[in-house]
This record gives C-alpha cells, structure tokens and sequence, in this order.
C-alpha cells in the first residue's frame, strides 16, 4: 500500500476501532454484578450478556474480513463504526435485560466489520515482522483500560455510562478515518459465501446456547441444538470445498504456523476471559468488593501484561514466536491451578499472584501469536487472516464464558454467595487451568517437531 501518510496516524486511526471494542467488552465484565442487580437474568444473564455481543462477532468476522478484503477496509471500517455507535447507544438506553441482549449483538456485529480491517491496514502499512508486533502490541495496550474504567463508570455514574462513552470514541474513529487512513483491499478477491456464514452463525450459536443454557431449555432442546452444532460444523467444512469463493479456502490453513497460533489464541482466550468473568462475580459477590475495588485488584493482571509485552514481542522477532507462546500458556495454566488450589477468599495478594502469572502468560501469546499467523500470509489475504485469528480469540472467549460460567453454576449448585460459591468458582477455573495447559502440550508439541527437522537455526530457535 503506497502512502505518504504518517504511518503513526494511520495507526492510531485503524486501532481506535479496536480500542473502543475491546474497552467495551472488558469495561462490560466489570459491570456484570450491576446489570444482574438492575436487570435480573442470574449468572446466565451475565453469560449471555458477554456472550451475545461475542458470538455474532465471532460468527461475522471472516465475512467481514473478506468483504474488506473485496470492498476496501477503510470502508468496511467505517460502516462497523457506525453500527457499533447506534448499538451502544440502544445498549445504554435498554430497559429490560432482553433489548440489552439485542442490542449487545447489534453491537458484535459492528466490532466484527471494523476489527479485522484494522489489524489488516496495520499489517500493510507496517509490512515488517517488527513492525506488525509493535502494532499488535500498541493494540494489545487497549486490554488493561477497561476493566478500571468499567469500575469507575459503574461505581460513580452507572453501568450505562460504560456505552454512553464509547459515542464520543466512536464519533472520534471516524473523523480519523477520512483524514488519515488509506484505503486498501485485495483485487482478486472474490464473493461472500453466504451458505458458509449461515451455517458458522447455526454452529456457534448452537454451541453456544447448549453451554449456557444447559439446564434451563431441557433434554430434548439441547440434544437437538447440539446435533444442529456438529451438522453446521460438517456442513462448513464440506461448502468449503465446493462453493466457488469459500469463507476459508481450504488450503488456507496448509501453514502450520497458522493452526499453531490459532490453538493457542483459543486456549489464550478460553481460559482467560472465562476466568475474568468468574473473578468478577466473585470478588463482587463472595468478597463484597465494589467494580472499582474489584479493578484495582485486578490490576496486577494487566500491568504485568503491558510490562512484558516489549520482551516478549523483542525475544518472538529474534527467536521462534511459539517459545513464547509456550511459556506463556504454561504460565496461565499455572496461574488458575493457583487459584483453585487457593479459591476466591485467599489472601489477596495471592490471588493477585495468580494475575501476574496470568498478565505474563498473556503477554507471552496476544504479540506472538497474532505475528506468527500474519508472517504466515500473504499481503492480499491479510484481511482474512486478521479475521481467522480474532474468530479463534473470540470462539475462545465465547466458549470461555459460557463453558467456565456453567461450570460456576453446576459446582455452586446455583449458589451466590457462601462456600457453595467458592467452590464453583475453584472448579470453574481449574476448568480454565486445564484449558491453558492443553494448549501449551499444543505449541511445545509444534516446537518439537520445528527442531526435529533439518533447518540450520531451529535447534536453538527457543534461545533469545
């Protein structure tokens, strides 16, 4: 992409998109206790809040990562903004917890127009492997101001304010967007797969709806989603090859680089996201702490995250990017295997021990991993593969949040407080644990066999 624009405006131009998606979904896990009190819906409710804005993102992404890549990204980025702006605004004015849950899926679909075209201008105009880490590590900084912002909003002014503000970030994005950023997409690119999308929005809503809802819609309805999940998935996969322009071509996943970062962003994101929402609940609800409290504790997590994001994105340039990225998910899983040996009512500062663990493990994966699958693609097809790696992200976080918080309610046995709580949220997370170490057997298993060939260089490729 030939431009003379200054390649920090257009950055800062393509990531106020991603700033104000991921500002809202971490602000939003903060407020959840609050939108149970005033809107009801229990700990389904809170699932479902996250989880409604998380599967249509997710089920979108790879259809707007192509029509960026056919119709141009700036524009796609734009029309996302805009129905971002007018969802966040119904999210604010929602009465009842259902327009709350339309409304956060209006909002997933315009963070699913807008995210992967940012990462995709970013990736051109920063073409180098440096460059796109200090691109992905300047989007991964978005993460760690939500969670103090939700609390402080919800604390002072209100959960509703968590939207309200996203207007004026919004309104701010798309100034920008005319003035600095470029317009990119790949010419050869061709139409939308419109049986592919149906059938990715029937699996993983399905998937979804069979998580949390488990208990409530009965036997019969959930045997029948769960088979209409595992015929959506087929169905995908066999469209795949005979449609004429697949949401993936199948040869699109031939890189091994690629299906390692995207296992490990899922396990990332599984077990993460899934632990955040219990945590919020817990130290809401068994700790009697406020959102803003509940922030502050939280904060070893995302300044270890923001600390080691130069050292782990420095060590993925100069080594293989999976070294990291194993570590860091050992890490993770370590960190919850602390927390549920401990549980929600240790000490503090060992609970916030298990943050550090789990901020250095995140910093170990977000930079790593998103490099390791762009170096793995072509420049024409960089806009479908920013929208693979974040259907991975999501499909974790969805799946997280749904799989973690029914594992909450089951070990709880519906409990809010007391130890019948306690003991949900430990089993939830030794949930999570299990997930992060599933996933670090995943990437240590690539490495072996990286180092098995006979490549000059791969028997010390983990050596910084």
């Amino acid at each position: 992409m030939a431009t003379n624009r200054s390649p920090v405006l257009v950055l800062i131009a393509a990531y106020l998109g991603l700033f104000v998606g991921l500002i809202d979904s971490n602000a939003v896990n903060l407020a959840l206790p609050a939108i149970q009190t005033d809107l009801g819906g229990g700990v389904s409710g809170a699932q479902w809040t996250n989880d409604a804005y998380n599967v249509t993102f997710a089920a979108l992404l790879l259809t707007a990562g192509s029509l960026g890549d056919r119709f141009g990204r700036r524009s796609m980025l734009r029309s996302g903004l805009i129905v971002f702006l007018l969802a966040s605004l119904a999210c604010a004015l929602a009465p009842t917890l259902g327009e709350l849950l339309a409304a956060r899926a209006v909002q997933g679909i315009g963070a699913a127009l807008m995210l992967p075209q940012g990462l995709a201008i970013a990736a051109a105009v920063f073409p180098d492997a440096a460059g796109r880490a200090r691109a992905t590590a300047a989007w991964a900084m978005a993460a760690a101001i939500g969670p103090i912002l939700g609390g402080v909003l919800t604390d002072s002014l209100g959960w509703r304010f968590i939207f309200w503000l996203n207007a004026p970030v919004v309104v701010l994005a798309l100034a920008m967007s005319y003035r600095h950023l470029p317009e990119s997409r790949d010419a050869e690119s061709g139409g939308v797969d419109l049986i592919g999308q149906v059938l990715a929005i029937l699996t993983l809503g399905s998937l979804t709806v069979v998580l949390v809802e488990d208990r409530a819609l009965g036997t019969a309805w959930i045997a029948c989603l769960a088979i209409a999940a595992v015929l959506g998935g087929i169905g995908l996969a066999w469209s795949g090859r005979r449609v004429a322009h697949p949401m993936i071509p199948p040869r699109f996943f031939g890189d091994s680089r690629l299906k390692v970062a995207l296992a490990a962003t899922f396990a990332m994101t599984f077990g993460t996201y899934g632990m955040l929402l219990v945590n919020s609940l817990a130290f809401q609800h068994l700790r009697g702490a406020t959102a803003l409290t509940t922030a502050v504790a939280f904060l070893p997590m995302p300044l270890t995250y923001l600390a080691l994001i130069p050292m782990t994105n420095a060590w993925a340039r100069r080594a293989d990017p999976a070294c990291p990225m194993t570590a860091g998910l050992i890490l993770m899983g370590a960190g919850m295997l602390l927390y549920a040996a401990v549980g929600p009512n240790a000490d503090l500062w060992v609970l916030q021990a298990t943050f550090v663990l789990a901020g250095a493990g995140l910093a170990m994966n977000t930079g790593p991993a998103v490099a390791m699958a762009m170096a793995a693609a072509p420049l024409s097809r960089t806009g479908l593969t920013s929208g693979v790696v974040n259907l991975a992200r999501l499909v974790g976080i969805t799946m997280g949040v749904a799989a973690l918080g029914t594992v909450l309610a089951l070990a709880s046995g519906d409990a809010t407080t007391g130890p019948g709580f306690a003991a949900g949220a430990r089993t939830a997370v030794l949930t999570g644990g299990v997930a992060e170490s599933l996933g670090a057997v995943v990437v240590f298993g690539y490495t072996r066999t990286e180092r098995s060939k006979d490549v000059p260089g791969t028997k010390e490729a983990c050596h910084a």
